[in-house]
């Protein structure tokens, strides 16, 4: 018999089973484009792509937002990047003000309850404190921004391309148009406590009401310049080589990893080079619209790439442009005047002057030369006629320059960490581009531009230098390699003389040194003193640096670019010479000590490499480089130095000599495998031998006496 509280827990069970299931929240990200919101940073990383920043915050659980800026370099063929990760963001908060930030794409990481949530880098673009006026299809109460996001995308009736979220209300407004939308005017206006969102989602074939269509941007700005801002300006998401203008544009309009918008098509290819550029923006997605691209100026240098074809969607084509009254192309002539500069050319150069990449057409030649410090590049000029202009590191002409008056000798200093010269490294290579400008505000054709570059590399023993015309105006390339200078290892007494026989119990002072006119420092580790005959062999330092008994063999200390230790003489039991061998690398500048633990107390040995941090660039050579050094010293007995076979033989020297020679001679596999065969056969014709005398013995008939 079931009771009636039975009943109503299985009736109330089965009801709940009848209701709708809400679909599970599934992760999105938010775009915004040249904004940026204040939060807390705890990882960061440079030379990352768009799509490798938003994915590791996906991947991160700490990762609430990702803020993703680019700097622009006209010489770079690649934009330099930072990605960073942020685990605590102000975005979520509506009355937080977001700062515009040029070149900047943040991301904020969603909750999204829908089925349709896209497998794209971000399922909507947010513009913060903006609406559409009217072209609204559906008004309904949310509780949450998320909430509201998920009803454009679950939307059935309709294709939902736009919501409005008003924050304080908590009222949600879905539509069916979007800042495209042609046949109606569309104009985002200012409402504060109200963010506008895109829906980015969409098919390509859901981008527009009617027909979408590809063709040049028409908004009061030239053609060209629109073209060179884009190629510049705007994040490539997609590089396609194609053999026309109609593959390009194909390209764009069936793009299914996000909603393509525009793309830069940059002529016929040549080689293997991409010319078909694919982006996610266009002119509508910028907070400033046709404005960004009017108020841009054209670039000092010209770098002789071609320019391309710039084309945008369209939802139909708009019917306003028709109605105006100025003729086609007026707006189009819309321009920054160019900077035109009057130069004298010398009347006494000649052809082999004029001929020279390192001459100007005012007769000026430069005599450019790099020095590689630990800190620094240093980029030394001497002229053959006084200078009078500024040299500075190329997009950090405000913060690493030098202004030169009337002179024929001058010198930057490239910083190699920090922003303030943009210095780049790559494993060791640091490099910069260095500009020669005779005006203090414009470039010209007179100006002259360096590529220099250091190179750290201990396995290189040369020093190289080369110049290369690039463009006009020439770069040159500039290389240094310092050269990393051999260690040796010295053994002192108390008197600072190097020592070659002593007793023990001796104070000494163990040295690896190398010259202090280097930019390198040096750390050991792996140091192993062993006897003179190599059967014994005690490891003194460890292979992280610390001393093994510092009772025996203390840690190193720094000495300028030299590490020394102060010990007591010592030696084997069987041998009275002491072989030390360590490994010996390099850093660039000097090298953090490693953290060491000995009876429960902790001190410091430089004998680690020093850590890389993130932020700043590395200092570390390449870690298979490295050196191994020896030294071999005779250790006495007391009195022993009275016996004539403890004398050091003249011939010696162990000075010079830093190569390890064992001069005993160690068994080989063959001897050793001749003396077991012969210890065998010597056994069996031992054991023969006995076999046959006991034998013979037996065999024997036993005399019986009666």
């Amino acid at each position: 018999m079931i009771s009636r509280g039975t009943m109503l827990a299985i009736v109330a069970v089965a009801m709940l089973m009848m209701l709708p299931q809400e679909a599970a929240a599934r992760m999105a990200f938010e775009k915004l484009t040249d904004y940026d919101f204040a939060g807390t940073t705890y990882y960061s990383v440079k030379n990352l792509s768009l799509y490798e920043c938003q994915g590791w915050c996906r991947e991160e659980a700490d990762c609430q937002a990702a803020a993703f800026s680019f700097v622009v370099n006209p010489l770079s063929p690649s934009q330099e990047t930072h990605c960073q990760l942020q685990n605590d963001s102000s975005a979520a908060n509506p009355s937080a003000a977001p700062q515009r930030s040029a070149n900047m794409y943040y991301m904020v990481k969603l909750q999204l309850r829908s089925e349709n949530v896209c497998h794209r880098p971000w399922s909507f673009e947010r513009v913060p404190n903006k609406i559409i006026r009217g072209l609204d299809n559906a008004l309904i109460y949310t509780s949450t921004k998320e909430a509201c996001l998920s009803a454009c995308l679950n939307e059935k009736r309709f294709i939902c391309r736009s919501v409005e979220y008003d924050y304080n209300n908590m009222k949600c407004v879905l539509s069916d148009s979007d800042r495209r939308s042609s046949g109606q005017f569309v104009q985002l206006v200012d409402a504060q406590g109200t963010d506008y969102f895109e829906n980015l989602c969409l098919k390509p074939t859901q981008a527009c009401k009617n027909t979408r269509s590809f063709a040049n941007a028409r908004m009061g700005v030239s053609e060209e310049k629109v073209a060179q801002y884009v190629g510049l300006h705007y994040y490539t998401d997609k590089e396609l080589q194609v053999t026309s203008e109609s593959a390009c544009r194909l390209a764009c309009e069936i793009e299914s990893e996000f909603l393509c918008r525009s793309f830069l098509y940059l002529g016929q290819p040549q080689g293997a080079q991409y010319n078909c550029r694919l982006y996610h923006l266009d002119h509508k997605t910028l907070p400033d619209g046709p404005s960004t691209y009017l108020n841009h100026e054209r670039p000092l240098i010209d770098h002789g790439e071609p320019i391309g074809q710039y084309f945008e969607n369209q939802c139909e084509k708009s019917a306003a442009n028709s109605n105006s009254n100025s003729p086609p192309g007026t707006l189009d002539k819309i321009d920054t005047l160019p900077v035109s500069l009057d130069t004298i050319e010398d009347p006494n150069l000649t052809n082999m002057t004029r001929n020279d990449v390192n001459c100007d057409k005012t007769g000026t030649c430069y005599d450019v030369s790099v020095h590689c410090k630990d800190t620094r590049i240093a980029v030394q000029v001497r002229t053959n006629k006084p200078f009078n202009g500024r040299i500075y590191a190329l997009g950090r002409s405000e913060t690493c320059n030098i202004d030169v008056i009337n002179s024929d000798a001058f010198r930057l200093d490239l910083t190699m960490a920090g922003q303030d010269c943009n210095t780049q490294s790559v494993t060791g290579v640091y490099s910069n581009t260095v500009v020669l400008q005779h005006h203090s505000v414009v470039m010209t054709k007179a100006d002259k531009i360096y590529k220099v570059k250091c190179t750290y590399d201990m396995s290189s023993k040369n020093i190289t230098f080369g110049m290369m015309p690039i463009r006009d105006p020439e770069m040159i390339h500039i290389n240094s390699s310092p050269e990393a200078p051999p260690p040796r290892i010295r053994i002192l007494d108390t008197r600072q003389r190097e020592v070659e026989t002593v007793r023990i119990g001796d104070r000494l002072n163990f040295r690896i040194e190398i010259p202090e006119d280097t930019p390198y420092g040096i750390f050991a580790r792996s140091c192993v003193a062993m006897a003179k005959d190599a059967r014994t062999s005690f490891k003194i330092i460890d292979d992280d640096g610390c001393p093994t008994d510092p009772t025996i063999f203390p840690g190193f200390t720094a000495d300028g670019n030299a590490l020394q230790s102060t010990y007591e003489a010592f030696r084997f039991t069987e041998s009275y010479g002491v072989i030390f061998q360590c490994n010996v690398k390099y850093c660039l500048g000097p090298c953090d000590p490693a953290v060491c633990e000995w009876n429960m107390e902790s001190f410091e040995s430089l004998g680690r490499r020093r850590r890389r941090s993130i932020e700043s660039p590395s200092n570390e050579t390449k870690s298979e480089d490295h050196m191994n050094i020896s030294q071999e010293i005779l250790v006495l007995d007391f009195g022993d130095e009275k016996r004539e076979f403890f004398k050091a033989d003249p011939s010696t020297d162990f000075s010079k000599d830093k190569t390890v020679t064992i001069i005993e001679p160690c068994p080989t596999k063959t001897s050793v495998l001749a003396l077991a065969v012969t210890c065998a056969l010597m056994i069996l014709l031992y054991i023969s031998t006995l076999f046959c005398y006991y034998m013979k013995k037996w065999m024997q008939p036993h005399k019986i006496v009666a």
